[in-house]
C-alpha cells in the first residue's frame, strides 16, 4: 500500500498505539484525534500530528482512510449507570461525528474501518460463531450494534465501510495479559469463572495486520472477526499462561466472586464465544500467531 493520509480515533490507546507504529513504519501520514493534543507535542513529526475531534472537519478532505478505535475501557470496573453511559457515548458519539464530517467533506475517504467487538454475538457454548451468527441482546451487544450502525451510515456517502469485531487482544502493556500476569507471577494464577467458556483471542500484531489487510483488500466490505483461528477455553488459556510463565494455574476465581466484584461487567468474562475469522480466512489473510502458547511466549 502506497503512502496514505490516515485519520485515527483512539490512536493513543492500547490498540491504537501499536497500530500507529505499524502504519508509521509503512510511511503513512497519520492524524490522531485525541482530547489533549498538547500532551503529545513531543511525538509530532512530519508523518504524525494530533488534533481534537472539533478539528476533524478541517482535515477530512485530505484523508484517504479513517480508522475508528475510540472507546472507554470496558473492563476492570463495575458498570454503574455513569460508566455504562461513558462506554456507550465514547463509541457512538465520536463515530457519529466522523460520519458527519465525511458527509460535509467535498472529497470522501476511500475506506472507513470501524472497530466493534465479538460481544456483539450471542454466547453459544461450544458452537462455532461466524460473522453470520446472531446478535445478543445484552448491554455490550447493544453498544456494538449501535456503534456499527453509526459507522455504516458512511456507506450511503459512497465510502467502503468495514467493521472489525475485535476478540480478546493479547499484548504487553494492557488488556487481559496485564490483568492476569500479576496473579501468575505471585503463584496464585488460574482460570476465571467456570473455565469451560471459550475465549476468542488475537495477538496484537495479527490485529494490526488484519486492519491493514482489510484496507488493502477491497473485497472486504462488511464485517470481519478479528480473532485467531484457534480459540481456547479459559482453562486452556490459564494452563498455557502458567506453562509459559513456569507457574501453577490451579487457583480459580469462581463465578460468584466475579459477580460480587464486577456485577454486570462479569457477564463478558464468563460468556462462551467460540468465534472463527471466516472472512479473513476466505480473503487469504495469514495469521502470524495462530497458536496460543506461541503467542504468549512472544509476549511474556
Amino acid at each position: 500500500m502506497k503512502e496514505k493520509n490516515i485519520l485515527i480515533t483512539g490512536g493513543t490507546g492500547f490498540v491504537g498505539g501499536y497500530l500507529r507504529d505499524v502504519l508509521l513504519k509503512q510511511g503513512h501520514y497519520l492524524t490522531i484525534i485525541t482530547r489533549s493534543p498538547e500532551s503529545y507535542k513531543s511525538e509530532e513529526s512530519k508523518n504524525q500530528k494530533f488534533i481534537t475531534i472539533e478539528e476533524v472537519s478541517g482535515v477530512m478532505d485530505s484523508t484517504d482512510i479513517v480508522i475508528n478505535l475510540a472507546g472507554e475501557n470496558l473492563f476492570g470496573q463495575r458498570w454503574t449507570d455513569t460508566v455504562k453511559k461513558r462506554i456507550y457515548d465514547s463509541r457512538i458519539l465520536i463515530t457519529r461525528s466522523l460520519v458527519d464530517a465525511i458527509r460535509a467533506s467535498e472529497k470522501k475517504p476511500d475506506v472507513f474501518i470501524s472497530a466493534s467487538g465479538i460481544n456483539y454475538y450471542e454466547p453459544a457454548g461450544d458452537d462455532v460463531i461466524t460473522e453470520e451468527s446472531k446478535a445478543a441482546n445484552d448491554f455490550l451487544a447493544k453498544v456494538c450494534k449501535d456503534w456499527e450502525n453509526e459507522a455504516i451510515q458512511a456507506r450511503d456517502l459512497g465510502v467502503r465501510v468495514v467493521i472489525s469485531r475485535f476478540g480478546i487482544v493479547l499484548e504487553k502493556g494492557g488488556g487481559v495479559i496485564e490483568k492476569m500476569k500479576l496473579p501468575f507471577s505471585l503463584f496464585v494464577g488460574g482460570a476465571i469463572g467456570p473455565g469451560t467458556q471459550y475465549m476468542s483471542w488475537i495477538h496484537m500484531k495479527d490485529l494490526c495486520n488484519s486492519i491493514v489487510f482489510a484496507i488493502e483488500h477491497e473485497e472486504i466490505n462488511d464485517v470481519f472477526n478479528a480473532t485467531a483461528p484457534e480459540p481456547v477455553t479459559m482453562d486452556q488459556f490459564a494452563s498455557a499462561m502458567g506453562h509459559v510463565m513456569n507457574r501453577p494455574s490451579i487457583f480459580r476465581v469462581p463465578e460468584f466472586a466475579l459477580n460480587i466484584i464486577l456485577g454486570e461487567a462479569a457477564v463478558p468474562v464468563v460468556s462462551s464465544l467460540n468465534v472463527q475469522p471466516k472472512v479473513l480466512q476466505k480473503a487469504g489473510f495469514e495469521f502470524e500467531f495462530d497458536d496460543l502458547e506461541m503467542a504468549l511466549g512472544e509476549i511474556l
